[in-house]
């Protein structure tokens, strides 16, 4: 097994990335599958390579992911940060570029609590005046 550059954590919503980089020549495994077979629409698979390509290293770096909690869009989130975090640690330079880009601010976004007398956060019952 090769050397490990990095390790870096990533959150988005509920889901909690742990990533691990090290050189190789571009897989990425997302819990011990192809990253094509774990994410079946084609924007996720792109939005957690975005850092990859903005800083040019596609096929530099193997990568092995274990994420868990949430739904694919956080689980994408949540693998884009930890990837960027990654990457800055493996070189300082790729930090302007990633930051510049927005790919190292956590998204803080939660889903808001549902209220008691509603059905939803936000959403009312039917008023009925009579």
């Amino acid at each position: 097994m090769a050397k490990i550059l990095a390790r870096s954590v990533g959150r988005r919503k509920t889901a909690v990335a742990r990533l691990y980089l090290e050189s190789g020549k571009g897989t990425i495994l997302v819990n011990k599958r192809p990253v094509d077979d774990y994410f079946n629409r084609v924007s996720h698979q792109l939005y957690l390579a975005e850092p990859l390509a903005l800083v040019g290293v596609e096929n530099q770096y193997d990568i092995h992911i274990n994420v868990d909690g949430g739904g694919p869009t956080g689980q994408a989130g949540a693998i884009r940060l930890a990837l960027s975090r990654a990457l800055e640690k493996v070189n300082e330079d790729f930090r302007a570029i990633l930051k510049k880009e927005g790919f190292l601010t956590r998204d803080a976004r939660e889903v808001e609590r549902k209220k008691y007398g509603q059905p939803g956060a936000r959403k009312k019952f039917q008023f009925s005046k009579r």
